[in-house]
């Protein structure tokens, strides 16, 4: 488990959320008389745009848009079903993955009193960036329910808190999970690491026994060559003649003819 991915899918949730918030809050804003809602887009156009102080092209282009965004909304009728239902499923996103962090943080803190680190961070680093992390991950709960309950309709707020009391309960749950399931990772990491010890240890003696072998035998092929050149006598095989075998070569061959 990775923070920083974790950490990159609460932030990438907490956007979202935001996102989700705005577009439900335009939505039930516009949902109603939309004569009032474009006679105020009008008015406040016409007040920043006087005669003697005309609109440039971009700003009445933006103006346009503007009114056709609101008149979009206002078609939809106050549909904001599946709005409401993404906007939760980004919210348990969210509380998902911090409560993954905390595991994580929480885990690595434990290990650090019983294991050496050997990672490539420094441990000043790597204890600085969980504690930032940390308070970056509280400081968007705290904008998120700002956002949801005071900031929005208050069926974003009540969606909040229904959200937020069930994740309690899941990310107890998945908190014991992940630290069993780190727990394991790590235990298999180690049995990984001893057996490939292991093979680099017998791989490392097979190389050592083999280079001893070919070493001897090309020992035993050049003293063979030197002797075959200094005391031909003895013979030129790897092992030399006997007394008895270059007494026996020294006798004279008698061929029998037929």
């Amino acid at each position: 488990m990775d923070p920083l991915t974790l950490f990159a899918l609460a932030n990438g949730a907490v956007s979202a959320v935001k996102a989700g918030c705005k577009l439900y809050k335009d939505i039930k804003s516009a949902s109603g008389d939309i004569k009032d809602v474009l006679n105020d887009l009008d008015d406040q156009f016409h007040k920043r745009h006087p005669s003697s102080k005309p609109a440039t092209i971009e700003q009445r282009n933006q103006y346009v848009q503007e009114k056709n965004r609101v008149i979009d909304l206002n078609k939809k009728g106050g549909e904001t079903t599946g709005i409401y239902q993404e906007i939760g499923e980004h919210l348990g996103t969210y509380y998902d993955n911090f409560h993954k962090c905390i595991a994580v943080f929480e885990e690595e803190e434990k290990r650090s009193k019983t294991e050496v680190y050997s990672g490539t961070d420094s441990i000043g680093k790597r204890a600085l960036q969980r504690v930032l992390m940390k308070k970056q991950l509280e400081q968007m709960s705290v904008e998120l329910r700002e956002l949801m309950v005071y900031q929005s309709p208050p069926e974003l707020g009540a969606l909040h808190t229904e959200v937020e009391d069930m994740m309690k309960v899941v990310g107890k749950e998945q908190k014991a999970l992940l630290v069993k399931q780190m727990q394991n990772e790590m235990l298999q990491a180690k049995r990984r690491k001893a057996k490939m010890d292991k093979l680099k240890n017998e791989a490392i003696v097979g190389i050592c026994i083999l280079i001893i072998i070919f070493t001897f035998g090309f020992t035993m092929m050049w003293v063979a060559y030197d002797r075959s050149k200094k005391y031909p006598q003895y013979g030129n095989e790897l092992f030399p003649k006997s007394e008895e075998q270059r007494h026996k070569d020294a006798e004279p061959h008698v061929y029998i003819g037929r």
